[in-house]
């Protein structure tokens, strides 16, 4: 791991933890065991660090999306699930980037990743909307739903399902084995939306 890297790791924590105005850049030097300098000298300031965390973030999903468009072995239901199923794993995974978006989406304040928060979205718009046009195409889909709203039903789903988690796990009293048979259940559950909404049929 590049000390930048490193840098950007520990950031994300602590500004999950305490949000970026509670967090110095004292703070994130030490956490990630770098001298205050090395924060300038990659990033300018905590504010460009803090925009440089949802630009790596951001691109890392479109990044994958896209490259999976142009996977010709898969067919555009399979490339759907595969987004998606990537989608809910960064959700579980990367807990404290989920939490900052969040918190960043209430507050409003920066322009700049306000327009990587855009971006990202209109990005997995054009996605979704390039695979629900060549799977009706070649009638691997029967269904035509509007795009805001198949788009709102993915996301707002699964992080909906993910952060809730702890709260449901505590409720139905779960086990150590609760989390990961709620994962692989989430994953069918959206995967049977999927088949309605689109008018899929799983040939078997």
């Amino acid at each position: 791991m590049s000390k930048q890297e490193n840098i950007l790791i520990n950031a994300e924590k602590l500004f999950a933890e305490k949000g970026f105005d509670g967090t110095s850049t004292r703070e994130i030097s030490k956490m990630a065991n770098v001298n205050i300098s090395m924060i300038s000298y990659y990033f300018g300031s905590k504010e460009k660090l803090f925009e440089k965390i949802f630009e790596v973030r951001m691109s890392e999903s479109l990044s994958f999306a896209n490259e999976l468009l142009l996977n010709e072995s898969l067919n555009e239901w399979e490339k759907l699930n595969m987004v998606v199923y990537r989608y809910i794993d960064r959700v579980k995974n990367l807990k404290t980037f989920y939490l900052i978006l969040q918190r960043e989406q209430l507050r409003n304040k920066n322009p700049h990743i306000l327009a990587f928060l855009t971006q990202s979205k209109k990005g997995f718009l054009s996605i979704y909307d390039q695979l629900l046009e060549e799977g009706l195409k070649k009638k691997i889909f029967t269904k035509k739903p509007r795009l805001e709203f198949l788009h709102a039903t993915i996301s707002g789903t699964i992080f909906t399902a993910i952060n809730t988690l702890p709260t449901y796990k505590d409720f139905f009293d779960g086990d150590e084995n609760y989390e990961e048979m709620y994962i692989t259940d989430i994953k069918a559950h959206i995967k049977n939306i999927l088949k309605y909404l689109l008018g899929y049929e799983e040939h078997i």
